[in-house]
Parts: structure tokens; sequence; C-alpha cells
């Protein structure tokens, strides 16, 4: 065939047939306008609850070095015995109660394959961690929202009521999912040992009490796993372990959700890098718990000068505080904290926190920036006495 016959039999793209193109599912649907917080250049940046200190340099060489005898041709341990053996000794359960994901939020998104999907509900109690509605929307699984009381926190009554109606029209095994962020992201409040208890007793699906941030709290879940199989609790490495970057999560829960969770996670999805970092960050627990007193220290120095400062704040048990600017719009000031070189999140547009910011707590330079900063943004939005 001729060079100008193959040309001639090529179709041109006017002469390919018209097609729609592909449209997604239904489910893959967007995170609500206002989630993701603004990614600008700042000196201090106060609006993600990381870490504001990074791991001990011995712990990064030491990760470096094994990093390097890593085969990086070969794929890594697919069932990552020897994390699930460390974080189980850390927290003195069996490595068949582990799962570790990349993140926390692969870790839900596991449980809500495994528990979740279509014809199966979740509730959660607003307002909360946006990832919680988001990834129970892509699995299929309808939200049940239920409200927090007048301080964030779950009531029981109210908890109990939308229980039992859950139940009454979805059938007996439903809610399927029960989340319970504690401490709460982004409002900072623990639920009481009371609360988690009772809940553990009355759902009838799997509780799953989200404690990303537990090393600040007064309480942790973990201690009921052994006595009630429906509790499930996931943690993270991101916060207190100052490891964000390397995305490390895992569940402590009853052996047979574990193994839910492995059918549905993808072969190989937690790479020899972080299974590593996860083994040698847990040698370094009396460091962790260091860093963790220094936040306390420096979390009760911002909630004292946000009272100073007349603004309405909320009690945390976590690495952050949420308040209030009743008198000024808050996109406002917290433009004008950027303005000075300091970044918060704006969750003003969140259900129940109109006029509310969240601060992570930093370090004491960033903290003292950042209260100086808030102080000035406050005299430059103020409104003149009529």
């Amino acid at each position: 065939m001729t060079e100008e016959g193959t040309a001639r039999s090529q179709p041109t793209s006017t002469t390919w047939p018209q097609r729609r193109r592909p449209a997604a599912h239904p489910n893959a649907v967007a995170l609500r306008p206002g989630y993701h917080s603004p990614q600008v250049e700042v000196e201090t940046r106060l609006n993600t609850n990381e870490a504001p200190e990074p791991p001990p340099q011995r712990f990064l060489a030491e990760l470096a070095a094994a990093v390097a005898e890593v085969h990086a041709n070969r794929y890594p341990d697919r069932a990552a015995l020897a994390l699930r053996a460390a974080i189980a000794a850390h927290h003195g359960v069996t490595p068949e109660q582990v799962f570790c994901g990349n993140g926390s939020n692969e870790v839900l998104q596991c449980l809500f394959m495994a528990y979740g999907g279509a014809g199966r509900t979740a509730l959660v109690f607003e307002p909360t961690y946006a990832l919680h509605s988001h990834i129970a929307r892509l699995t299929a699984t309808e939200v049940i929202v239920g409200p927090r009381d007048e301080h964030f926190r779950v009531d029981l009554p109210t908890a109990f009521d939308l229980l039992g109606r859950v139940a009454g029209e979805h059938g007996e095994a439903e809610p399927s999912i029960t989340m319970l962020c504690s401490p709460n992201n982004p409002t900072g409040g623990a639920e009481a040992r009371e609360t988690v208890e009772a809940l553990a007793g009355a759902v009838p699906g799997l509780l799953v009490v989200d404690e990303a941030y537990a090393q600040f709290a007064p309480f942790s879940a973990l201690d009921l796993v052994a006595e009630q199989p429906s509790v499930a609790v996931t943690r993270t490495f991101s916060k207190t372990w100052a490891m964000a970057a390397l995305r490390l999560g895992y569940l402590v829960a009853h052996p047979d959700v574990v193994a839910a969770c492995e059918q549905v996670v993808l072969p190989y999805h937690l790479d020899a890098v972080k299974q590593i970092a996860g083994v040698l960050a847990l040698q370094y627990d009396e460091e962790m718990r260091a860093r963790v007193a220094r936040l306390l220290e420096q979390r009760n120095r911002v909630a004292a000068a946000l009272v100073a400062l007349g603004l309405e704040s909320w009690p945390s048990d976590a690495n952050f505080i949420l308040f209030r600017v009743h008198d000024r719009d808050s996109a406002e000031v917290w433009q004008r904290l950027v303005d000075h070189s300091v970044l918060v999140r704006d969750v003003s547009g969140w259900p129940g926190l109109e006029g509310c910011l969240r601060v992570t707590i930093g370090t004491a330079k960033e903290n003292g920036r950042f209260l100086q900063a808030l102080e000035a943004a406050l005299l430059e939005t103020g409104r003149p006495a009529p």
C-alpha cells in the first residue's frame, strides 16, 4: 500500500464517531466546599494540625540508614508484620488486632469498603471531621447526621433516639458504622468515657472511634477494644509522632474487623519506607511524650490569651483550639492574619461553626507570632462604635 493510501485509510479526528465523554459515577463526589485549607506561603503555618517540631535527628538518621538497605526492586512485606507487631506491643494487643494504612484516611476507607456500601448506613455527629461523611458517600453508604449539643459533645439521649429511628427505618442491623471523632475535629473536645461506653453498648454495628489526637486527651477507647468487639479505634502517626509527610495510620480492633479490612485493601499498599519508619518511631516514645507535654503547655497559653482578647473559644483535648469572632467577619480576620504571614483554618462554613476559626498549637515562637497577629487583625477589622 502506498503512503498516500495508508494516510487515506486512517480516520481523522473529524471522522471518529461523535460520543459523549464517559461520566463519573455519582458517588465520586467532591469534598464539600471550604474543606481544603488554602495552601499559601506564610511564615507561620497553623492550619492543618501538624506537629510543629520534627522527629528527633537520631530517628531521621536511623531511618535514612535503614532505607538505604531496602531492596527497591522487591515488593514490601504485604502483611506489614514487623510494623503490626511493634504497634501491638506498644498498645498491649496482638498483631492480629492491628491493621495499617496510608494514613488513617485509608484505614477509614477500608472500614467503609468492608462494612458500608449500598443499602447500608453510617451515623455521624456534626460538626466533625468531614472525611467521615465523604468516604461514606464514596462507598455508596447512606449518611445519617446526628447533632451535637451546644458544647459540641454527643448528647446520649438524642443519639439513642436517633439510633432507634435509624434501626426502625433501615433494619435491625443499621447503622452499620457509627463514627465518633474523639477528640473531635474541628471543635477539640474529647467524649467522656461514659459516652463512648454507652454508645459501644447501643450501636447495632461498628463504633469507629477516630483518635487522631488521642495522645492529648484524658481517655482512649483502646481500653474498650478487648471487652467490646464492636469498638474499632483508628490512630495516626501524622500528629504526635511528627510524621505527616510519611502518611501512616492504623486500626486497633477485633481480629475479624482487621481481617475484613485486609480483604478489601489493595495488595502491597504499604511501602517499605512507611513500615520501617513506623517501627523506628515507636522506639522514641519518650521523645513523643515530651513533645506532647510542650504542646499542652502552649495550648494553655493560647487558650488564656484568647480569653484575654474577649473571644469565645472551646476547651480543647487536642493540639488545636476552635474560637469564634462574634462581631467581625471571620473571613476578613482570616485574611488579615494571612496579611501578617500567619495561616489558620477558616471553618466558618462548616455546619454549626459560623464565625469560627481554628488554630493549630505551634512552638512558643509561632504561638507568640499568632497572638500578636490576631490582636492586630482584630483591631484592623474592628467596627467603630455607633
